[in-house]
């Protein structure tokens, strides 16, 4: 039988945010991509001009975090959320820190960038592992003993998605300050420092793990780590997982591909400045756009609820989009008002599907498989990240010469914006306090239902435990819950 624990509030919120603020790496070392392969294009414009270094450079993330959202998704369900955490940070920590050391055989620049891609592929696995680790993780901890059911969203949106989005702004930043102390003429030093100062939130939140984490009450309770029924589950759960799934493709098609246009904002307003403290500095305006949008939002999270705000955000964004793209010629010759509107587009975005997939995605489904669902979704989310890096240069280049050239992508996003925020209106449930607490209740029933053994789900099994569950699933979720 497993004891009850006993924690204070800050005990409680605290393992919330060891858990998720993991998630800093993610955003801090997909950002600061952009500004290494600007520097490593200026030291080495010879080996960068015959190769696709720089495509593999940043691509080769993502195959890297696909791999690890997958992968960590079955481990953290087979084997636990701390091994999962502890795993996939020891994996940052190691592949940040031979990044920052990469070094080819006897000297050779191309085996460096080799080596350096490779880490990057390698950290990318980590950085993935920590969805459906850290993230999964974080959701449970907010229904711990101690957290007040009222601010349950909040805390999960400040300890992820609002933990990337920092680490964007600190990736844009740090570069700059190591420009300022070593100069333009010593970038080696500035890339590699720049990579290796990573290790020490990486590091810092490795110890702060060993001191706060124990398994999650929700895993010792509700996990299957053998003869997961999977057939029941995809049964139960298809449409929120085809709506979660969709909706995060959708998501990352539009808002990674955006990310180009940050940097025809700064070419525009420097006029062309080669100078790397300037477009730095410039890049650092542009990442902190996102933060009024995921703090903003995530104190509306718990008021109108994950489905609500995606929907309204979502709808929000998708008018923005419009207007920039029928005023596109207008807004670029006064590139200070561009910069503004985009940074609202942007905010929205945040306010939006930023926060509320991965809060949708971690809350949605029972303990038993909620790792590998939200690796799922999360890494088709990733996908659709990869292909709308692609798509879009093809859709810009589809549209006709001129101004409206480069405002296709804005049109063909809000649209997609408002077919998300449809696909979530149809398939995708609400989420309330305590919902992952009923949601595994009302799974065992259904399992029960359809003949399965349900005695060995959970680590530690305590009868008490499941009647009290049991006890607390009421008429009106037994209802809601086959219709999704």
């Amino acid at each position: 039988m497993s004891v009850p624990r006993k924690k204070g509030m800050w005990s409680s919120i605290s393992v919330v945010f060891a858990c998720g603020t993991a998630l800093f790496m993610d955003g801090y070392l997909n950002g600061i991509v952009g500004e290494i392969n600007t520097i490593l294009r200026r030291l080495y414009p010879d080996e960068y001009a015959s190769t696709s270094y720089s495509t593999l450079f940043s691509s080769m993330g993502f195959v890297g975090t696909v791999v690890g959202m997958l992968g960590f998704g079955y481990l953290v369900d087979r084997f636990g959320r701390k091994a999962g955490m502890f795993s996939a940070s020891g994996i940052i920590i190691i592949f940040t820190a031979l990044s920052a050391g990469a070094y080819g055989a006897n000297g050779s620049v191309k085996g460096m960038l080799q080596a350096l891609i490779a880490y990057r592929c390698l950290s990318g696995i980590g950085i993935g592992g920590e969805y459906p680790s850290g993230s999964v993780s974080s959701s449970e901890a907010t229904e711990e003993e101690g957290i007040n059911p009222k601010i349950q969203h909040l805390l999960f949106g400040l300890s992820t998605n609002t933990a990337i989005d920092i680490g964007f702004v600190v990736a844009a930043f740090v570069p700059l300050v190591c420009i300022w102390i070593f100069g333009e003429d010593h970038l080696r030093a500035v890339w590699r420092v720049s990579i290796g100062l990573g290790l020490v939130p990486a590091i810092g939140v490795l110890l702060w793990r060993l001191v706060m984490l124990k398994e999650a009450t929700a895993y010792e309770q509700g996990a299957i780590q053998k003869n997961v029924p999977y057939g029941l589950v995809f049964k139960k759960y298809w449409r929120s997982i085809v709506g979660v799934s969709l909706s995060w493709f959708l998501y990352d098609f539009i808002v990674y591909p955006f990310g180009l246009f940050s940097s025809e904002i700064v070419d525009t307003i420097t006029g062309g400045s080669t100078k790397l403290t300037t477009v730095f500095a410039w890049n650092i305006i542009i990442n902190a756009f996102y933060l009024p949008g995921t703090i903003g939002g995530s104190f509306l999270l718990d008021w109108l609820g994950p489905k609500r705000q995606i929907i309204i955000f979502l709808c929000l964004q998708g008018v923005i989009g419009f207007i920039m793209s029928g005023l596109y010629t207008r807004l670029t010759e006064h590139v200070s008002a561009f910069a503004v509107v985009y940074g609202i587009f942007l905010s929205l975005g945040e306010a939006g599907p930023g926060l509320c997939l991965g809060l949708l995605a971690s809350k949605s489904w029972p303990t038993a498989v909620r790792g590998q669902l939200y690796g799922l979704a999360a890494a088709i989310g990733k996908v659709g990240a990869f292909v709308g890096t692609w798509a879009f240069p093809a859709i810009i280049d589809a549209f006709p010469e001129g101004p409206r050239q480069t405002s296709g992508p804005f049109w063909i996003g809000s649209g997609l914006a408002f077919l998300s925020a449809l696909i979530v209106l149809v398939l995708v449930p609400e989420v309330k306090s305590n919902h992952m607490k009923m949601e595994d209740a009302i799974f065992k029933e259904y399992l029960v239902e359809n003949g399965y053994d349900v005695s060995q789900m959970g680590l530690l099994h305590d009868t008490s435990s499941e009647s009290q569950l049991h006890h607390e699933v009421s008429n009106e979720e037994k209802k809601r819950v086959p219709s999704i």
